[in-house]
């Protein structure tokens, strides 16, 4: 099975919806991300990381559990989330949602959104969900997205955006050119689900699961 959730440390709603996306998926957490899989009733399969941020033992609600643990030195030059991704795409994953990877500390968020495009443009699916919140890095063509009418969504950018085109959303766009320094795609509401034009440029498309949170 190709579908992977990596847990991180990141703040999470172990909510009705979060639950859903991780169905069928098998787990990896990533240091902290261990508590994660307590909250959400979850035996991960790889406990991974330097362990500077998770707890000496496992959680109370995974004692008795047989969960395989791979320990890395704190100074090294790839993250905890990397190398769960790692693992993940050692065991065929293909397909990869990063949960508590939004929220907490801004670099660790600012982290993962760069590995989130840099493992899209190396062909991966993937996407980040804390269940209040999900990131989907942007391909050149077209990519539908489900949204619930109201959902608020804005556009990350980290280049220029070029042939930048929005259908479902409150304020449209088509074909339109965007420099990294613009605010446009800041802030827009979708009207049902998003349809979403690139022609170049690297953005992550950040969208409200809850279009009732402000």
């Amino acid at each position: 099975m190709s579908r992977f959730a990596i847990l991180l440390a990141g703040p999470i709603v172990p909510n009705s919806e979060l639950r859903e996306a991780l169905a069928g998926r098998r787990i990896i957490a990533a240091d902290g991300g261990i508590e994660h899989a307590a909250a959400l009733g979850l035996c991960p399969e790889l406990w991974i990381g330097d362990f500077d941020s998770a707890p000496s033992e496992l959680p109370s609600a995974l004692h008795g559990l047989s969960i395989p643990r791979e320990t890395f030195p704190r100074d090294k030059d790839r993250t905890d989330g990397e190398l769960a991704i790692d693992a993940a795409k050692a065991r065929g994953g293909r397909d990869l949602l990063l949960v508590g990877a939004l929220g907490g500390r801004s670099d660790h968020a600012f982290s993962h959104l760069v590995i989130a495009l840099r493992e899209a443009e190396a062909g991966l699916t993937i996407e980040l969900f804390d269940g209040i919140e999900r990131a989907l890095p942007l391909r050149p063509g077209w990519q539908d997205v489900p949204a619930a009418p109201g959902a608020q969504f804005s556009l990350l950018k980290f280049s220029d955006l070029n042939g930048l085109s929005i259908e479902g959303a409150r304020f449209p766009l088509t074909r339109v050119d965007v420099p990294f320094a613009s605010i446009l795609t800041q802030s827009n509401e979708a009207t049902g689900s998003i349809r979403i034009g690139l022609e170049g440029g690297r953005a992550v498309l950040l969208l409200q699961a809850d279009p009732t949170r402000r």
